[in-house]
């Protein structure tokens, strides 16, 4: 994409992910993927579809795949997302989005293996990056999140059936 003459050509980047329970790790990875596009890049981030986390994660996600893929699309750094095939077929999106860099996660060194395979067999010229994790003061992640969720509610729990038991033998 090209604006009259002397103008920047504008790099394409494509990201990708599941983005449940989105946290800062999503905007750190997303922010870093824009950035490896430089000043004058167009994000494109794919959002796993439901059917692909449940097959992948063995669980279905918290938010539903329409949702988060609007949550994605919200965020400032992003400019467009789009919904994942309903097989999960990387190809395809190449092929549909045509992108000249494609940012992956931290954790996805097995995608960047094969990505890097495929696009050298066809030639294709397109740069595959990874970006770091987020080493903040404690890293997260949706499995965190999902975690302490549920150890809260089970310390609320139990709290609450202690005080239900010293209730009833004061009665």
């Amino acid at each position: 994409m090209e604006r009259g003459a002397g103008a920047k050509k504008i790099k394409v980047v494509l990201a990708e992910g599941t983005f449940d329970l989105l946290h800062y790790g999503h905007v750190y990875y997303l922010t870093g993927a824009k950035r490896a596009g430089g000043e004058n890049s167009r994000l494109i981030v794919i959002v796993a579809r439901d059917k692909t986390v449940e097959k992948l994660k063995g669980r279905k996600p918290v938010i539903p795949e329409d949702q988060r893929r609007a949550i994605v699309e919200a965020l400032k750094v992003v400019d467009e997302a789009i919904l994942g095939f309903e097989e999960m077929d990387m190809v395809r999106v190449i092929e549909k989005i045509k992108p000249d860099i494609i940012a992956l996660g931290y954790d996805k060194e097995e995608i960047e293996k094969n990505l890097k395979k495929y696009i050298e067999e066809k030639k294709l010229g397109i740069e595959v990056i990874r970006i770091g994790r987020f080493e903040g003061k404690e890293p997260i992640s949706s499995s965190d999140i999902r975690r302490k969720i549920i150890e809260e509610y089970q310390s609320q729990s139990n709290l609450n059936k202690w005080a239900n038991n010293i209730i009833s033998k004061t009665l």
